[in-house]
């Protein structure tokens, strides 16, 4: 299996976080998210991954560094879902590509992208659930028919599109060569044709971290779950925290509701702390009330 993960975005909607760090390095439980997708494709087995990167493109590069499985591609201006991919071109063999975004949680086996595409012999295979917010692309019979502003008819259902999706290299080869190119563009002419298929992944566990609301959000959603490891977590007020076993939390902080503090953190005396995420390598000042919040500077007076 050969896959790209798309981490070139700027995170507008994350700022000023991701001026500080890409969105896709954001932890999860105190593991990037980069990692956490990486792992699950590798896990999936896929011995290639594309990963392209544009903004702070020297920490993507970091961040990959000791993954041989990872060929990295930097691209010196936003090229799009599909600018992107047209890019990684030569990098890919034959057979089908399998893309995914950067910027989700999920615990979709993706191998089953691949079996619906060798099943239904279409060349476009998207990944597909109902999820009330995002739920724009029209589905009928396990075939797209169209995306918002182009769903023309009533039949079907309105679904999500996940993010992640299997294409054959005849595909992206009609993408431009230069430019920036967004994937659905294409999928709209392909999907009239009858020429992109559905997989449905209801019950899936999906959250994307659009937003520093989504991001806390889907700690807490980890976070309540009771069946989850509870490796090195630390229970404190009515919920959880994941907590570093590197951090250096004083004794009498006080950690409310649930949340996580990473590696070499330093949590001041008389804290407390609610619903919030402390990065690697922050400070949070003796005596702070914090809720909500994420804390990526080094000291938070």
């Amino acid at each position: 299996m050969q896959a790209m993960l798309l981490a070139a975005g700027l995170g507008t909607r994350l700022r000023p976080y991701t001026l500080i760090r890409p969105k896709p390095l954001f932890p999860v439980l105190n593991v990037p998210l980069l990692h956490i997708l990486l792992d699950q494709l590798k896990q999936a087995g896929c011995r290639q991954v594309v990963v392209n990167c544009h903004h702070l493109a020297e920490q993507i590069e970091a961040a990959v560094a000791d993954r041989p499985e990872v060929i990295l591609q930097y691209e010196p201006e936003i090229l799009g879902t599909g600018g992107s991919l047209r890019k990684a071109l030569p990098l890919f063999t034959d057979g089908p590509v399998l893309v995914m975004n950067g910027d989700i949680y999920h615990d979709i086996d993706v191998t089953r992208l691949l079996k619906c595409r060798a099943d239904t012999g279409l060349p476009v295979i998207m990944a597909m659930h109902d999820y009330s917010r995002f739920n724009s692309v029209r589905v009928q019979d396990g075939l797209v028919r169209g995306f918002s502003g182009n769903t023309e008819g009533t039949g079907g259902e309105l679904l999500a599109f996940t993010g992640i999706h299997v294409l054959e290299r005849q595909v992206i080869e009609q993408i431009p060569e230069n430019g920036f190119f967004h994937i659905i563009d294409l999928y709209c002419k392909l999907a009239a044709a009858g020429q992109v298929g559905c997989l449905p992944v209801d019950g899936c566990f999906w959250r994307d971290i659009g937003t520093p609301e989504d991001y806390l959000d889907l700690h807490r959603q980890l976070l309540d779950d009771k069946e989850a490891e509870r490796s090195n977590w630390r229970t404190g007020g009515n919920g959880s925290w994941c907590i570093s076993e590197q951090a250096k939390v004083a004794d009498d902080v006080c950690f409310l509701e649930w949340g996580a503090v990473g590696p070499r953190a330093d949590i001041g005396s008389g804290s407390e702390l609610a619903r919030c995420v402390v990065w690697d390598g922050m400070t949070v000042a003796p005596g702070s009330r914090l809720t909500d919040s994420i804390v990526c500077r080094k000291s938070l007076d």
